[in-house]
């Protein structure tokens, strides 16, 4: 487990090494993560939270509305060039249905203008989704639903990631990688169909954590012990 010591010495790491973190144990600095709503913004809600935290006292609480414009995130812009990971520990009040949900958002330059890579659920397991063609990863069929994960709810959970500069995707949950959203060279992932078909690489200018529905969903989620780095960081 990386603990409350760690996330701070990441933090005084330089440029190239540690990019961004927060245990939130400071509180909330709303400008160094600012809160994220494109075009609308009708029920979500940020705020600081100190009755439940992966380490310390202190998380971030999102309590997400149904519909699009019930969204809301929090997050940062800085984001290192090439290489990117991001490691959180988020909490899910309610599991994932079928209905189409985002909890990570991060507009792509490589997609166009206010397009999105997205991580979040459909199909009640761990999905990416491409916004600029809709695609899926992985795909959404029995197979591809069956080499995904479930998000467990009511405890906190490590999710990490890691966006390469030649396009790959590897995800890990608890440490454990997920096969069914990863891509990279030397793995062959016969469920990512739909996402190979492009050769967008994703060039990410933001990483935003929060709730977006697609459908109606309604959910709360927690984040804590957030780094964003151009290295593996681990749980």
């Amino acid at each position: 487990m990386l603990g409350q010591t760690a996330v701070l010495a990441l933090a005084l790491l330089p440029f190239s090494l540690g990019q961004v973190s927060s245990d939130f144990e400071s509180g909330w600095d709303q400008a160094a993560w600012p809160t994220y709503a494109l075009d609308c913004s009708q029920g979500g809600k940020v705020s600081l939270d100190s009755t439940t935290a992966h380490s310390g006292k202190n998380s971030i609480k999102v309590e997400g509305g149904g519909g699009y414009c019930g969204h809301i995130f929090f997050g940062t812009t800085k984001v290192p060039t090439g290489d990117v990971y991001v490691r959180t520990y988020l909490k899910a009040s309610k599991a994932l249905t079928d209905s189409h949900v985002s909890f990570i958002t991060m507009p792509d330059s490589a997609q166009g203008a206010k397009k999105h890579l997205r991580i979040g659920g459909q199909s009640k397991i761990l999905m990416y989704n491409r916004e600029m063609d809709d695609a899926t990863l992985p795909d959404l069929s029995p197979q591809g639903i069956a080499t995904s994960k479930a998000l467990p709810t009511g405890s906190w959970q490590c999710f990490e990631y890691h966006l390469g500069a030649d396009g790959s995707i590897e995800t890990w949950l608890g440490n454990s990688t997920v096969a069914g959203v990863t891509v990279k060279k030397g793995t062959t992932n016969p469920n990512a169909g739909q996402w190979t078909r492009s050769s967008i690489v994703p060039k990410i200018t933001a990483v935003y954590f929060g709730w977006e529905s697609y459908g109606g969903d309604t959910n709360t989620f927690w984040y804590d012990d957030i780094v964003v780095s151009k290295t593996r960081v681990g749980c």
